[in-house]
């Protein structure tokens, strides 16, 4: 793996010498079918297929020296303006040496390339249901050289014209229109992209077809057509119409505010099988993980969760794909904007009107951990290589970009916020960018000097705390109300922030209602709220009321008791969500028992109407249980989850989303021997609730935590693929296997993804995901040394996202003693030179651990 990266200075020297003409490549996929195989992967030679790539090419300074960038098996014959060249002596695996460049240049590479089984480059999908074979292509950051010959960085833009064999029957698609042409498929020239979104899609998939017009203010009218596809035997649950629908609604949208037509001809969007990502914005075709396609009953907030990944990668089309990023030091050029829209665009143009909620509960959720993590970074990060680049695709990139530039809506206004996007596509597209690119037109249009915000918000790191102050007069009234701003010593910069400041209390019904609200920018370590001055005391007060900033909301004493005693009874459901995603964020700094939180969560998280703010309470409170509660109390913190769960389940209106969740968390939670007798009576079919329908997906997730405690043994598992012999199924048994409380079987999994590489990407994650059982920490003891003895050698030998997957995986976060930090740390300083994106997942995880034990301490000392 290390020969496959590229450092940041290669990147630059290479773009100063070269430019691009075009792309030709010519795919030959019909070895993609034939030997009869399981799709697992076998030891030894890989399957491979033919790629023959031209570049035209230009040279700044004729005689220099460059290289191409090619990541395969061999190289059958490769030729520099018009001269053979020797590929032993040029090629060395991963590079191609091009020396004494003409001004003018034209590469030929003839390939043999490897289908992939860790969605990784071209990925080989076997569908164990009907044995079809399915082809999709995943390149971000890097790997459109695991399929054909190019300049694998983003400022290197070119139009790549593509042609394809692929088996018979077979139709294949890419980021152009393709039409079949005596048995080769030919596509139209693509429009000047970067080589990480060229895109491939091939078999026999099931494809349904739409289309989208509109007409423009000055007559013209823009007809894109849409496409959709899945495998074969997913199409009987395939809501295209749901999917086309937001497509429209999207495009519908970003045309009105972007004022910039959709550049790129068709819309295609593929949900495609054991998928890497949640999503990917190829121009033409995006391509999606396809359990967005729902097999069973789902609540409303995995439609709004689709929802807005498809907006996310629609927003990509303008920011990401018609301007991109020089390099990857701005990846939030893309990454942040697409997050933000995509909320922005949910909210403006669809059904799911609650979007900033979900957005300030769950995504900001995944920004405020990775911001207090040592590897945190500013927005705009110091990306040295590709290993870098692949590991800041974090809650930094997206979550803190994305909030953040809701600041800055808030800061410049939305009018010049929306124009400065519109000039920035206008002059840059088809280009590429850096970051005063973007500040320069945002002054232009908000009249304000941007510099100052971006560095204390775009090049500085950390997260900031705002707590209130508050002084009372003996009448009861306000006589000072104060923000106080905080940052860890780490990174101590105090940003400029645009907040609400709101005022609650109970009213005369017993809800808790604003009843006084102030916006007002803090500064410095304490901010003044002169326009709350004289108002009658609150009962609480929140800081960043409508979620205008970024930053932990703290409370002062009288609010936080507030929220103890009536949190169920806050009846604005963002400001209920913003006040559990600042309790969650009290639990995990250590400044509120675990064991408080839960109870919390026990007590009002029935009352909780938003679905989705529901999943995220009780993803928190079993994460509270798991790490943060004291040891000693998890058996009883385990009985008061199952018992509650239970409780909130029988009472769910029958049907229900709710009932859904609270099904799917009680089967989570579920210990006791009556617990776990219900689930299997409930799959037997022996035991009901009224209006909970037990479909294939919510009985693998009641077969889970059977399969945990020994009761499913490995026959019952095999009868349930039987019953749902599919790709899913499959996958929901190898965890379920992973998961059964046996050495023997642990030993066998962890030797089928640390010891061989046989398993696809999916079924790692699935094995690993079993694997890590909290019900059974002591079988995995043995590991926890295994695990730094292999960790470097996994990393060497593996693709990134195999190394990636197993180190964060299998780190031994069960084991939670002071012991294991010891090794933790041991080990990091006896590999001061192992790879700096191994050692950063090793950090982020040791970090998590020590969190945990704090946590721990936290809750130990409140059980006095």
């Amino acid at each position: 793996m290390p020969g496959e990266n590229l450092s940041r200075d290669e990147a630059r020297e290479r773009a100063a010498l070269l430019s691009v003409d075009g792309y030709e490549v010519s795919l030959d996929l019909r070895s993609a079918v034939g030997d009869q195989d399981t799709g697992q992967a076998t030891e030894g030679a890989p399957r491979t297929f033919r790629s023959v790539t031209t570049i035209r090419f230009r040279s700044a300074e004729p005689g220099a020296t460059s290289f191409a960038d090619l990541i395969a098996p061999s190289v059958t014959a490769l030729s520099l303006n018009g001269k053979d060249l020797d590929p032993g002596e040029v090629f060395d695996g991963t590079r191609i040496l091009l020396e004494d460049l003409a001004a003018d240049n034209e590469l030929v590479v003839d390939a043999q390339c490897a289908y992939s089984r860790t969605g990784e480059g071209m990925h080989r999908f076997v569908d164990p249901e009907d044995g079809e074979v399915y082809l999709y292509t995943q390149y971000e950051p890097a790997d459109s050289r695991r399929v054909f010959a190019n300049f694998e960085q983003p400022d290197l833009k070119a139009p790549f014209r593509f042609e394809v064999r692929a088996p018979e029957g077979w139709t294949v698609w890419s980021n152009g229109v393709g039409e079949l042409t005596d048995g080769v498929w030919q596509f139209a020239e693509t429009k000047p992209i970067s080589t990480y979104i060229t895109a491939f899609a091939a078999g026999p998939y099931h494809y349904v077809t739409d289309s989208y017009s509109r007409t423009f203010a000055d007559g013209t009218t823009l007809e894109i057509p849409l496409g959709a596809m899945c495998r074969k035997g997913l199409a009987p649950y395939f809501d295209s119409d749901d999917v086309f629908l937001v497509t429209k609604q999207g495009l519908d949208f970003f045309h009105e505010h972007f004022d910039y037509p959709y550049p790129f001809g068709k819309y295609d969007q593929a949900f495609v099988p054991e998928y890497n990502l949640g999503a990917m914005e190829n121009p033409g075709l995006v391509t999606f993980r396809e359990e967005f396609i729902f097999r069973g009953k789902v609540t409303q907030a995995s439609y709004e969760g689709r929802a807005n990944v498809i907006l996310h990668e629609m927003a990509h089309m303008w920011f990401g794909d018609l301007v991109t990023m020089e390099w990857w030091d701005d990846l939030w050029l893309k990454e942040s904007f697409a997050d933000f829209m995509g909320a922005f665009s949910l909210v403006g143009a669809t059904r799911f009107k609650d979007g900033w909620i979900t957005f300030a509960n769950r995504r900001k959720a995944w920004a405020y951990r990775a911001d207090q993590l040592p590897s945190t970074h500013p927005i705009t990060a110091d990306i040295r290589d590709l290993q870098d680049a692949k590991l800041n695709f974090d809650g930094i990139t997206y979550a803190k970009g994305a909030s953040v530039l809701k600041q800055l809506v808030a800061y410049v206004g939305q009018d010049a916020f929306l124009e400065g996007a519109r000039r920035y596509f206008k002059r840059n597209a088809y280009g590429n960018t850096r970051l005063g690119d973007l500040l320069s037109v945002l002054e232009e249009t908000s009249g304000r000097d941007l510099a100052t915000w971006a560095r204390a918000w775009l090049q500085t790191a950390g997260v900031n705390s705002l707590t209130p102050q508050v002084i009372l007069s003996a009448e009861g009234r306000i006589t000072e109300l104060a923000v106080l701003q905080e940052a860890a010593e780490s990174h101590p910069e105090l940003r400029p922030h645009r907040v609400a400041v709101g005022l609650y209390r109970r009213t005369p019904s017993g809800a808790v209602e604003r009843y006084a609200r102030a916006e007002v920018d803090v500064e410095g370590p304490r901010t003044i709220v002169a326009e709350l001055v004289g108002a009658e005391a609150p009962e609480l007060v929140l800081v960043n009321d409508d979620d205008l900033t970024y930053c932990k909301i703290r409370f002062d004493e009288g609010s936080l008791a507030t929220l103890r005693e009536r949190l169920g009874e806050i009846t604005d459901p963002l400001a209920r969500a913003l006040c559990w995603s600042a309790l969650w964020n009290l639990t995990r700094d250590a400044l509120m028992p675990a064991r408080d939180f839960i109870g919390l969560v026990l007590r009002f998280a029935g009352r909780e109407s938003d679905i989705g703010v529901l999943q995220m309470l009780h993803a928190w409170a079993d994460s509270a249980l798991t790490f943060y509660a004291a040891p000693d109390w998890r058996t009883e913190g385990e009985r008061l989850l199952a018992e509650g769960a239970l409780k909130e389940l029988r009472l769910a209106e029958p049907g229900s989303q709710h009932q859904l969740t609270w099904a799917r968390f009680f089967a989570r939670v579920a210990s006791g021997a009556a617990d776990l007798q219900l689930l299997g009576g409930l799959l037997e079919g022996t035991a009901k609730i009224d209006g909970l329908e037990v479909d294939q997906e919510l009985r693998w997730a009641f077969l889970e935590p059977l399969a945990a405690h020994g009761i499913a043994d490995e026959s019952r598992l095999a009868a349930e693929l039987a019953r749902d012999d599919t790709a899913s199924g499959k996958r929901h048994q190898v965890r379920c296997l992973a998961a059964r409380p046996s050495a023997a079987v642990k030993a066998q999994a962890w030797a089928a993804v640390v010891e061989s590489d046989a398993l696809s990407n999916a079924l790692v994650e699935a094995t690993i995901a079993g694997f890590d059982q909290p019900s059974r920490r002591e079988l995995l003891a043995p590991y926890a040394a295994k695990y730094f003895d292999a960790i470097e050698r996994v990393w060497a030998d593996r693709s990134i996202q195999i190394a990636m997957d197993v180190v964060k995986g299998l780190f031994p976060s069960l084991q939670d003693s002071q012991e294991t930090l010891d090794a933790t740390d041991a080990w990091l300083a006896a590999h001061e030179s192992a790879a700096p994106a191994l050692r950063r997942l090793v950090l982020e995880a040791r970090d998590d651990l020590a969190r945990a034990l704090r946590g721990q301490a936290c809750d130990v000392a409140a059980a006095g």
